[in-house]
């Protein structure tokens, strides 16, 4: 079973471990944290107390995710559910995302 960048796979684990360390890795970068990904966790709120992402930071990461997996976030309310979390946010790609 091969496995190309998460997106492909016979185990809907694999490919969940893989599609939220491309998440991890796609917040880090975008917003320039000095973090590892094992430091965000999974079911951790990404703003306020959370991660403590603000709203600039939620623009970044909407370019970010329309760039690396083709989806979109049409309004605030689908934003404010997509970012509650990591989880949420790999669940909000995996329906989205262009196949």
């Amino acid at each position: 079973m091969e496995i190309d960048e998460g997106r492909e796979s016979s185990s809907g684990m694999e490919e969940d471990k893989s599609l939220k360390e491309q998440i991890k890795d796609l917040i880090i970068r975008r917003l320039r944290l000095e973090i590892s990904p094992a430091e965000i966790d999974d079911t951790s709120a990404l703003f306020g107390d959370g991660l403590g992402l603000d709203s600039i930071d939620a623009l970044e990461l909407v370019v970010g995710l329309e760039h690396e997996f083709g989806i979109s976030i049409p309004d605030e309310d689908v934003g404010k559910e997509a970012f509650a979390s990591v989880e949420a946010l790999c669940s909000y790609v995996e329906k989205h995302r262009e196949k």
